[in-house]
């Protein structure tokens, strides 16, 4: 499966659901995504897993040669000062369960699989 951000971004889009987090609305499908978004794009494409802290949590995203991807940025009335921090998949799994990552994996590779 090759890196094509624009593409990803659109399946992800598509495969966010309650079940993939529970803040999820149709308003705002980014909603509570980081955790699971951040892990399956580690899982799948490699890279650094990062965080930046803030008020309401920790928000992770990833970093694939050497450029940032915050696949849920869109969740955010605002944009955020990132900081970059490495961090782990222990540390990020705290915010997603197995079950959630699951889900999300078997609806994004449904998407691609239509879309792409």
């Amino acid at each position: 499966m090759s890196f094509e951000p624009d593409t990803i971004q659109r399946a992800l889009f598509k495969a966010w659901s309650l079940s993939t987090a529970s803040q999820w609305t149709a308003n705002n499908p980014a909603a509570g995504q980081c955790n699971v978004t951040a892990l399956l794009i580690h899982e799948l494409f490699g890279g650094d897993l990062l965080k930046t802290p803030l008020p309401a949590g920790d928000h992770f995203y990833n970093r694939i040669d050497g450029r940032r991807y915050d696949f849920t940025a869109s969740q955010f009335d605002r944009p955020i000062a990132y900081l970059d921090l490495r961090t782990s998949r222990t540390e990020a799994e705290q915010g997603a369960t197995s079950e959630q990552l699951a889900e999300l994996r078997a609806a994004f590779q449904r998407q691609r699989v239509t879309s792409g």
